[in-house]
């Protein structure tokens, strides 16, 4: 704390770019850095002072990974080319030839494993989605014959038309009485009676 104090008076009172890195014993990194400097700049400058290349290392690094990479993936589309047909199995040895061979068992068992439990999956969601289906549709079932029943018993209590009740209970829920009214005198005319209008 006091280290980084000093830097940034350093920065304010003298009007210095200053750069501070620093690394404890446990492996945390403390840095400071002035408002108008960057770190890459504060490398670059460094390393024209001390003639001293920080990045050598560091792009060897990167090349060697590079080089791993690329010999890595020459690797896998080789193998690709082999697996799908379009490069020649003749250079390869009876080892080579075992070993592709159980790598194309492995990748068929796991597409198949895959494609097992895509249907399982998909199945129980059909399944469920018909459950809910079922149980939706027999509770409208219920809904209904309650308010039928209830308007049934309704229409006789305030009826009173015994002989239609009676009718009405043994036709069962798929036939309903239309009980004609005074207000109509032209159909009374005609000759339709309570008995002559059913609804099936």
């Amino acid at each position: 704390a006091g280290i980084m104090k000093k830097a940034k008076e350093l920065t304010v009172l003298c009007d210095a770019e200053v750069a501070l890195i620093m690394f404890s014993t446990t492996g945390k990194c403390s840095e400071f850095l002035s408002p108008s400097l960057r770190m890459k700049d504060a490398y670059d400058r460094y390393q024209q002072i001390t003639g001293i290349n920080l990045w050598d290392s560091h792009y060897e690094r990167m090349q060697e990974n590079l080089s791993k990479q690329k010999e890595l993936n020459c690797k896998l589309r080789k193998e690709i080319r082999q697996r799908t047909g379009e490069d020649e199995l003749d250079d390869l040895s009876i080892e080579e030839l075992r070993g592709l061979e159980q790598n194309l068992d492995e990748s068929v068992t796991t597409v198949r494993n895959r494609k097992y439990h895509q249907i399982t999956t998909q199945t129980e969601t059909y399944r469920k989605k018909l459950r809910n289906v079922l149980e939706t549709h027999n509770t409208l079932l219920r809904e209904w014959d309650e308010r039928f029943e209830e308007g049934l018993y309704t229409q006789v209590s305030h009826e009173g038309d015994y002989q239609s009740a009676v009718e009405l209970a043994n036709g069962g829920s798929h036939l309903v009485a239309f009980r004609l009214q005074p207000s109509q005198p032209n159909l009374h005319d005609v000759g339709y009676g309570l008995h002559d209008l059913r609804l099936s």
